[in-house]
């Protein structure tokens, strides 16, 4: 156990935040994603998990310690509804809540079609599965920066 750290956040999930660089992208998925197979040909090339845990609280864990890229527009997004990609879930409502709360601002989550979604988590650092077993919880998330401690 380590203090301030979520326990949510175990080592190995804990060492992909690490090693992640500024512009990569995790994706936090829900049961009902094919996690294993996308998660294999990922940059980190293996399934991480957050067990017994819903999207909204593995998000409040990644995003205590990740911080979010502020030079692109989409480095938080979500699954769409297929049929229906305007409508935003209870599920997603919660991660955008958390998100807001990480960022100390709104910060909204943008759509992306479930094939396009699944082609980006392809191209991700790595992917991290949940117990959430509501349809479309679904995300990803961009790694921004944490500036230095004195301004040059």
């Amino acid at each position: 156990m380590l203090k301030n750290i979520n326990p949510l956040l175990n080592a190995d999930v804990l060492y992909a935040l690490r090693a992640m660089g500024h512009g990569d992208r995790l994706v936090l998925c829900d049961t009902n994603f094919p996690a294993h197979s996308i998660a294999k040909q990922t940059t980190l090339g293996g399934l991480l998990r957050i067990d017994n845990t819903s999207t909204a609280e593995a998000t409040r864990a990644v995003l205590s310690v990740l911080p979010l890229d502020t030079f692109i527009d989409d480095a938080a997004m979500r699954m769409e509804i297929v049929g229906n990609p305007k409508e935003v879930p209870p599920v997603q409502q919660e991660v955008q809540a958390e998100i807001d709360r990480a960022e100390g601002k709104s910060w909204p989550l943008v759509g992306v079609e479930r094939m396009a979604f699944y082609e980006l988590a392809k191209k991700s650092y790595c992917v991290i599965a949940t117990g959430e077993r509501r349809f479309y919880g679904c995300f990803m998330f961009t790694k921004g920066v944490i500036p230095p401690d004195v301004q040059y």
